[in-house]
């Protein structure tokens, strides 16, 4: 672009855009244009240091990407973000400043160009060799240090928008005596069952989970076990599902079996019991024991012995027992489903995981890490989380708990791959969403960036007026018919907010 007016005008529509992951694509589209660069790289970070939490490629490949985040980003990009200026390098492989990176000498790096972005800086933009043959210019030079200083403020004041998601965390002064890596989250609510969980761990007495499927009581369960004194912490960790084992077999893959005590049994069975020796045994969905397993499940927690089937003696049993349940329990006693004395031995103190309602704060985190750990999972490259789908996420109902949480997120990065994505977006989790972005072939458009902007603000005003359009065009400070108009030229109905 040899117009440097329109560079300029160019740079100032930037700031019209309401959505940072738009703002990114557009931006080092620009700047590329401008540069003749041959590669474009930006990241932004939430502080000044650490792992970026944005970042965003033109005219990168996947492997590209990868290379500049986990080689170059430790020596261009590092002394850009540690010395707030410009590095600027012909040939950063003959540099004496990068030539012992062995990342730039293997991919050959030539011409770098790597600006910070705000002072002190909250990310750099960085471009690597030129469509054509040489370095980069003092012109280019002061392109991309004015791209950076016109793109600072932009780009600061959409992270500010974006949901807090370290003003408070409520756990770390347990996490610092009860290990949980598995337990995400920093809200009140985990807190107060880790605080709990924290007290019981070191004790070797038998516990209770409650609460709904798919809230973590597995993972509390172990990480109770974990926690606890040092020979039991020590020992195994043998889970057993009550619910997926019939009831004819449950006795026996409880306690074990003889060779030959019933039809299956032609070798000697080791039950679960006998396999937690030393250690945890841990019972999922307890409440679906039948009657005559939760005798003999009453008669272990209270002498700690056992009887395998089709054996006259008596097994000592050193384990400790941790129960988890969706069910309520005490309704069962009631209804003569669930022994009471049985209820009263497993309730000694029982810890209830809260459903994601009530850990609403915890979603951020639980979206980032599930999606970073489903690309990880699938070998698929990782992903930034746009706003929007988090706050989507945040704003939805799951009743399956973090469980659909976690498979929606697994989904969603799928569809994203498949749509060659850089960003997870709303409409990869939630298919039935308006897509807020046409993806890295395709960026939005500042027109129908703006017009996107302007339909979701205004059915904002008519949300708050109840639909009343006299009152609406007030607010806005526009006239009436044109308001009509504008709700017949996005399409806007009423049923929209219902």
């Amino acid at each position: 672009m040899t117009n440097e007016r329109a560079f300029y005008r160019r740079l100032l529509e930037l700031g019209n855009q309401v959505e940072l992951e738009p703002l990114l694509d557009q931006a080092l589209a620009l700047i590329v244009e401008v540069t003749g660069a041959g590669t474009a790289y930006l990241e932004l970070h939430d502080d000044g240091d650490g792992e970026p939490r944005y970042w965003r490629g033109h005219r990168c490949s996947e492997h590209d990407l990868h290379t500049i985040r986990a080689s170059i980003s430790r020596g261009v990009i590092a002394r850009a973000l540690s010395e707030g200026h410009t590095v600027d390098s012909p040939s950063a492989q003959s540099d004496p400043r990068f030539e012992d990176l062995r990342s730039v000498q293997r991919h050959e790096i030539g011409a770098v160009l790597c600006t910070p972005i705000g002072t002190p800086p909250i990310g750099v933009v960085y471009l690597q060799d030129r469509a054509t043959p040489g370095p980069f210019d003092p012109v280019d030079r002061e392109h991309a240090e004015w791209f950076a200083r016109q793109l600072a403020p932009l780009a600061d004041r959409l992270l500010a928008r974006r949901p807090e998601r370290n003003s408070v965390d409520h756990t770390r002064e347990i996490r610092t005596r009860f290990r949980c890596a598995e337990l995400m989250g920093r809200s009140a609510s985990l807190a107060r069952v880790l605080h709990t969980a924290s007290l019981v761990a070191p004790l070797d007495i038998d516990v209770l989970i409650t609460g709904p499927v798919g809230t973590g009581k597995s993972a509390l369960a172990r990480a109770i076990a974990n926690n606890g004194n040092e020979r039991r912490a020590k020992g195994p960790f043998v889970a057993l599902n009550c619910a997926a084992i019939p009831e004819p077999l449950m006795e026996s893959e409880l306690f074990g079996a003889e060779r030959g005590a019933h039809s299956t049994a032609n070798r000697k069975i080791i039950g679960k019991v006998a396999a937690a020796e030393g250690g945890t045994l841990f019972l999922d969905e307890i409440a679906e024991l039948a009657a005559s397993a939760q005798a003999k499940l009453l008669h272990l927690i209270q002498t700690r012995e056992y009887h395998p089937l089709g054996s006259s003696v008596a097994v000592r049993a050193d384990i400790r027992v941790i129960s988890a349940t969706n069910a309520n329990l005490r309704a069962r006693v009631t209804d003569h489903r669930f022994r009471e004395d049985l209820y009263y031995r497993v309730h000694i103190l029982p810890l209830e995981m809260p459903g994601l309602a009530d850990r609403r704060d915890d979603i951020p985190e639980l979206v980032e890490y599930f999606c970073a750990a489903a690309c990880k999972q699938h070998h698929l490259a990782a992903l930034a989380v746009s706003r929007r789908a988090v706050e989507a996420c945040q704003e939805a109902d799951w009743p399956g708990h973090i469980r659909q949480l976690q498979h929606a997120v697994e989904a969603g990065i799928i569809r994203a791959h498949g749509e060659r994505a850089q960003t997870l977006y709303e409409h990869h989790i939630f298919p039935a969403a308006p897509r807020t972005s046409a993806g890295p072939e395709s960026p939005l458009s500042f027109q129908e960036g703006t017009r996107r902007f302007q339909r979701r603000f205004l059915r904002e005003a008519l949300a708050r007026n109840d639909w009343n359009v006299a009152k609406t065009a007030r607010e806005l400070d526009l006239a009436r018919g044109y308001v009509y108009n504008l709700i017949q030229l996005f399409g806007l109905a009423r049923a929209d907010d219902n």
